[in-house]
């Protein structure tokens, strides 16, 4: 493979573990295409996605833990996952920083996941060579 032949990927998931797809497509493809010498340049979580990055998901023991999955693939690769904060804070996902400034009892966000803005998904569109979606459904 060339470089010329190589891309990057921003990945938007705004599926929910357990209850779609999206998120489970998407790291059989993230997988597949760091095999294939691709980069994945970031993970994004929006909507329901956001659950993904949650440090409370606790799935029966038969069953994979998708949070955990994803949160060793964005380990292994030096992979940045982000949830968007306007959908994670609707849905009860803060890091320390929200916890403080909300006053809540507790944190939850599973490392190495991150919470920001909208502008790391735009930063991701114009970075990637290719932006792709993982909808929930």
């Amino acid at each position: 493979m060339t470089d010329t032949d190589q891309h990057s990927f921003t990945l938007v998931i705004t599926g929910a573990p357990y209850s779609s797809q999206a998120p489970q497509t998407a790291l059989s493809f993230a997988r597949a295409a760091v095999a294939a010498g691709h980069r994945i340049d970031r993970v994004f979580l929006y909507g329901d996605g956001v659950h993904l990055a949650s440090a409370l998901v606790t799935p029966p023991s038969d069953e994979t833990h998708w949070p955990n999955a994803w949160a060793r693939f964005l380990t292994d690769h030096k992979v940045a996952g982000i949830a968007c904060i306007a959908s994670a804070l609707r849905r009860g996902l803060v890091d320390e920083g929200e916890q403080k400034r909300y006053e809540l009892a507790a944190s939850n966000l599973l490392s190495p996941f991150s919470i920001a803005g909208l502008g790391e998904w735009v930063e991701g569109t114009v970075k990637s060579t290719r932006t792709l979606y993982f909808h929930g459904g």
